[in-house]
């Protein structure tokens, strides 16, 4: 599967229908919200009513009391005037209150969605799009719809019923009247229809310029150090510069196709009521119109109109809202191609891991391993070296099922990997990766992420839980102990101490199979000898996986395994291992 957000290919499967149309997606958004719905769709009846009923009265008053001269009958008119305008505003009210309310609920829901859909995801997704992206997915994509369901929707709905009342009120009155002011607007209605994917596709292009202009703020500020050590400003200022003017032109291009029903509407509204004031008067001076008949026609008309423009407004709000959804959808529609699934295979029941004819490749460029097998005994410590791009971070990976092979099967305990379940692999295997990840919060709340055991420890508990683990005088690297604060960005803490943590936290977890990958290239030798300490006394079932270029680390190691340029073979003891070094060095 094809994890690039925002591809040609898929353009076109949008087109095709294969992620879906966007209103069959709106519709599952609403669906809890159904009592709401039916309230806001009463309370637009009773609007849509009050202003339909608002004209005739006006043109009864002027025709019969207000003719006549009869004060009385023009105040009960007005009366009932005021009453039909207060409904009016009251189930306005009750419309707008009622839909803000299910618009912050679904857009609270849609992000619940979005990002649940991304936990299920798998690595390979997050290298392929950048983080800043996919943020401005989960915010602004999802705010304009929040702004189209909280606003737009019901306005839609209100004015389209209005719209549809008053032209029926029209032609019953005067057919031929009728027919006249009714012209403008079947012509911008086809021209809005015509106009209407090219006002989509450029409010796409906006949302999405303004999702490349956030990743490369994130970029940018993630590596800032790199950019100030090399004295490179001038290249963060014209890649942002770049990415905000792209974003700007974008921008201004949607503003203008957003605003471009409005004139046309305006204009419509005008040829239409003055030829219904011509042909009015003319009807009028015949005796086929009264006045009172004619000004309650040109209110029906205005009626006609006003929320026809409204509905311009709403239109390119729709439109914005749409093209929201289509990158909102793009994230929803993928599947992780790496599901558990069922499966028979069985490999070495002896083997804690096996691969056999293990094929790899990130994508089309070639493979990083080809028939790749071999298997790794329980309690042993295992080694990985060769030169840098040769295959064993990758190999590792595979050993964790961060990624699938292409061709071939990873056995874990003798059964596919891919028929294990991820709460097991995530017991069974602990990772400490060459760039530890952490958390803001605590040195404790990092060391007992994702230990469902010991989430909720105490203090007093998580001592005596690294006391047993024989992890205590790593703490004393830390000068406010499990209190001492963590940063995902600064520099709250150094590197190397980022790497104990990340090994404290996989130790506790107790796993079989513990994997480094370079975990302690930041770590000063004492710490590194205190580190073998403790690798030594794990439990006897323990099986270790080293990845390492400082040959040191591996002295130990039962066995030593070479890998590179697709290939992994025994190397045997450690000198072995430095002349096959020493040989692809010289080679490259």
């Amino acid at each position: 599967m094809n994890y690039k957000l925002n591809k040609a290919d898929q353009a076109k499967e949008r087109e095709k229908g294969v992620l879906g149309t966007a209103w069959r997606r709106l519709v599952p958004l609403m669906i809890e919200e159904k009592l709401t719905v039916t309230i806001a769709l009463v309370a637009i009846a009773l609007s849509s009513a009050a202003s339909l009923i608002a004209p005739a009265l006006i043109a009864r008053a002027i025709d019969g009391p207000i003719t006549h001269g009869d004060w009385g009958g023009v105040m009960r008119y007005a009366g009932l005037l005021l009453a039909v305008y207060l409904a009016g505003t009251a189930a306005s009210y009750v419309q707008i209150r009622f839909m803000g309310g299910m618009g912050r609920r679904v857009l609270f829901r849609l992000r619940n969605a979005i990002f649940t859909k991304l936990q299920e995801l798998p690595v390979e997704f997050f290298y392929l799009n950048k983080a800043g992206d996919l943020i401005s997915r989960i915010n602004n994509d999802t705010d304009k719809l929040n702004q189209f369901f909280a606003q737009a929707l019901m306005q839609f709905v209100g004015n389209s019923a209005l719209i549809a009342g008053t032209g029926v009120c029209l032609l019953y009155i005067n057919p031929r009247l009728g027919a006249a002011a009714l012209v403008p607007a079947a012509i911008v209605l086809i021209l809005t229809q015509l106009l209407s994917p090219w006002v989509k596709r450029v409010s796409l292009r906006s949302l999405q310029k303004l999702g490349a202009l956030s990743g490369e703020i994130q970029e940018s500020l993630n590596n800032f150090k790199v950019i100030v050590i090399f004295n490179r400003l001038d290249y963060f200022r014209e890649k942002f510069t770049e990415a905000n003017e792209a974003n700007y032109q974008a921008s201004v291009r949607a503003g203008v196709a957003s605003n471009t029903f409005m004139p046309i509407y305006t204009l419509a509204s005008t040829v239409a009521q003055f030829t219904v004031l011509i042909y009015g008067l003319y009807l009028t001076s015949i005796g086929e119109f009264s006045v009172g008949f004619l000004v309650g026609f040109l209110l029906y008309v205005n009626n006609f109109y006003n929320p026809l423009r409204q509905l311009a407004s709403v239109w390119s709000s729709l439109q914005f809202a749409l093209a929201g959804l289509d990158r909102i959808s793009e994230v929803l529609a993928l599947q992780s191609n790496m599901q558990v699934i069922s499966s028979e295979k069985r490999g070495n029941v002896d083997a804690v891991v096996q691969f056999d004819q293990v094929n790899f490749r990130y994508d089309e460029s070639g493979d990083i391993l080809n028939d790749v097998s071999f298997a790794l005994e329980r309690g042993k410590t295992y080694a990985l070296v060769g030169p840098t791009g040769g295959g064993k971070t990758t190999t590792a990976s595979l050993m964790a099922r961060l990624y699938d092979p292409t061709e071939g099967t990873v056995y874990l305990d003798g059964r596919d990997i891919r028929s294990v379940e991820p709460a097991v692999l995530a017991r069974k295997i602990g990772f400490i990766l060459q760039e530890p990840i952490l958390f803001t919060g605590t040195v404790k709340e990092n060391i007992l992420y994702g230990n469902t055991e010991y989430v909720n420890a105490t203090n007093e508990e998580a001592l005596e839980l690294l006391e047993r683990a024989n992890l205590t005088k790593l703490l004393t690297r830390f000068n406010e102990g499990l209190d001492t604060k963590v940063a995902t960005s600064g520099e709250a803490i150094s590197l190397g101490q980022k790497q104990l943590i990340a090994f404290m936290r996989a130790v506790l977890r107790n796993p079989e199979i513990l994997i480094f990958d370079e975990a302690t290239a930041n770590i000063d030798t004492v710490t590194e000898q205190l580190l073998e300490e403790i690798l030594h006394k794990l439990p006897k079932t323990t099986t270790r996986v080293i990845i390492a270029h400082r040959l040191n680390t591996i002295s130990e190691a039962d066995e030593i395994f070479f890998v590179n340029g697709g290939h992994i073979t025994v190397a045997g003891d450690m000198q072995h291992a430095v002349d096959m070094l020493l040989h692809e060095t010289r080679q490259s």
